[in-house]
C-alpha cells in the first residue's frame, strides 16, 4: 500500500501531462504537420519553333574532271605541282608534237597549192565569160571554165578545213586543265608514253569550293514530316540554312544550302540522299570527310518546349510531369514529347499554354501536396526590414 506522499505526487504528475497535452491541441501549441514547400515552376508558352534534324553525311567534290589525253605521244613536260590549285586552260602536260607540226606545215602548203588552183581558175572562167559574149568560146567551153572555179573554191575550203584539224590536233599535244580547282598526284612521269581514249587519267582536279554534302535521311521520317505538312502542323523550311558540325564534334563556320533531294528510294536501306552545298573558301572540307548536318525540317507556329529537367521518365519509357494546379498543390500529368531542341522538349500532348512545371523541388514533393512556386529567373522577394535595436 503506497503512502499519502506518493499517492499526491501521481497526481501532481498527472495533472501537469493532461495540461501539456491540453496545449499542443490549442493554435498556439506545436505545429501538427508540414507546410507548403518552395519549388521553382517554368509557365510554359507557345512560341514559333523550328524543327531541325541531324543527319550523317559525306562530302563530295562540286565538280570533279580527269585529265586524259586526246592524241598519242610522250611526255615532254609536266607543268604543274601536285596538290596545288589550277585554273581553268592552264597548261598541265606538254607532249612531243613534232608530229603534229609537220602535219599542220604540210595542210598549210595543201591550202597554198588549192588557193593557186583556185586563181588559176578565176582568171580562167572570166577570160571564157567575155570570149562568150562575143561568141569567141563555145557555151561547153564557157560551163566548163566556170565549174574548174567553182571546184577550186571547193578545194580550198577543203585544205582550210585540214589546217584547222592540224591546229586542233597540234593544241592537244599541250594538255590543258578542263576545270579550276586542285589538281592531284600525276600518273606519268617525263618521258612516258600516253595514247588517246586511254583508261588511266593523268591526273584529278577538283573543284572543293563550294562543296557537296551527301546525307541520307529515312524514308519513314520524310513520310511522317510529309503528313505534318499537308495537316498544316508544320511549315515549309526549303530556304533554311544548313548546319554543318565537323567530325569532331566542331561546329563548322559557313552555312550551308540545300540543292535538291533524290527521287527515289533505295531499296537496300530505305532512305534516299540530300545534297547540300557548303561554302568552302578555306578548303577544311576535304572530299570523303564524314560530317554531320543539322537540317531544317519546317517550323511549327505553336510550338510548347519544355525544360529536360522538368519531364521525368520512368524504367517502362513513360515520361511524366509535375504540374502545380490552381490551389498550388501538385499534379502528375503523362506527357508526350517528340524531340530535343536545345535544352528543351518539344511538347506533343499532356501540357499546354499556362501550365506552371516545376523544375526545381521535384525531390520534396509528392503528388497533392501543397506548394510555394516561384517562376523562374525570377527576383527573389525583399526579406523583411528589420527593426533597429533600442538604445538603453
Amino acid at each position: 500500500m503506497s503512502s499519502p506522499k506518493f499517492a499526491s505526487r501521481r497526481a501532481v504528475f498527472a495533472v501537469v501531462g493532461l495540461t501539456a497535452v491540453a496545449a499542443c491541441g490549442k493554435p498556439g501549441g506545436a505545429p501538427q504537420g508540414r507546410g507548403a514547400v518552395p519549388v521553382t515552376v517554368v509557365t510554359l508558352a507557345t512560341a514559333p519553333v523550328v524543327l531541325r534534324r541531324e543527319l550523317p553525311g559525306r562530302t563530295t567534290p562540286y565538280l570533279v574532271a580527269e585529265v586524259r589525253p586526246q592524241v598519242n605521244g610522250i611526255v615532254k613536260q609536266r607543268l604543274f605541282t601536285e596538290g596545288s590549285a589550277v585554273k581553268a586552260g592552264q597548261p598541265l602536260y606538254q607532249l612531243d608534237d613534232a608530229t603534229y607540226l609537220a602535219d599542220l606545215a604540210s595542210a598549210r602548203a595543201a591550202l597554198a597549192r588549192a588557193e593557186a588552183t583556185l586563181n588559176i581558175a578565176r582568171l580562167n572562167a572570166r577570160r571564157s565569160a567575155d570570149l562568150f559574149a562575143i561568141n569567141a568560146v563555145s557555151r561547153q567551153d564557157d560551163e566548163n571554165a566556170a565549174a574548174a572555179l567553182q571546184q577550186g573554191e571547193a578545194d580550198v575550203a577543203a585544205a582550210a578545213a585540214a589546217v584547222r584539224s592540224a591546229q586542233v590536233i597540234l593544241g592537244y599535244a599541250r594538255i590543258t586543265a578542263p576545270i579550276g580547282g586542285r589538281i592531284g598526284k600525276s600518273s606519268v612521269t617525263q618521258g612516258a608514253l600516253v595514247t588517246a581514249n586511254q583508261d588511266q587519267p593523268l591526273a584529278t582536279v577538283q573543284q572543293l569550293d563550294p562543296i557537296y554534302v551527301d546525307l541520307t535521311q529515312s524514308s519513314a521520317e520524310w513520310l511522317s514530316l510529309r503528313r505534318d505538312l499537308a495537316a498544316g502542323r508544320l511549315e515549309g523550311a526549303e530556304n533554311m540554312p544548313v548546319a554543318i558540325v565537323l567530325e569532331d564534334g566542331t561546329p563548322y563556320a559557313q552555312p550551308g544550302k540545300l540543292a535538291f533531294s533524290e527521287v527515289s528510294v533505295d531499296p537496300t536501306t530505305g532512305s534516299f540522299a540530300l545534297r547540300v552545298v557548303v561554302p568552302n573558301p578555306e578548303h577544311i572540307l576535304l572530299p570523303g570527310m564524314y560530317v554531320r548536318a543539322i537540317v531544317g525540317t519546317g517550323t511549327r507556329q505553336s510550338g510548347l518546349l519544355v525544360p529536360q529537367q522538368g519531364i521525368a521518365r520512368d524504367p517502362k519509357g513513360q515520361t511524366t510531369a509535375m504540374v502545380v494546379g490552381r490551389d498550388d498543390t501538385v499534379e502528375v500529368r503523362p506527357v508526350r514529347v517528340s524531340q530535343a531542341i536545345g535544352d528543351s522538349w518539344l511538347v506533343e500532348e499532356g501540357l499546354a499554354a499556362g501550365d506552371r512545371v516545376i523544375v526545381e523541388g521535384l525531390q520534396k514533393v509528392r503528388p497533392g501536396a501543397p506548394v510555394q512556386p516561384a517562376e523562374a529567373g525570377a527576383a527573389p522577394p525583399p526579406a523583411a526590414p528589420t527593426a533597429p535595436a533600442q538604445q538603453p
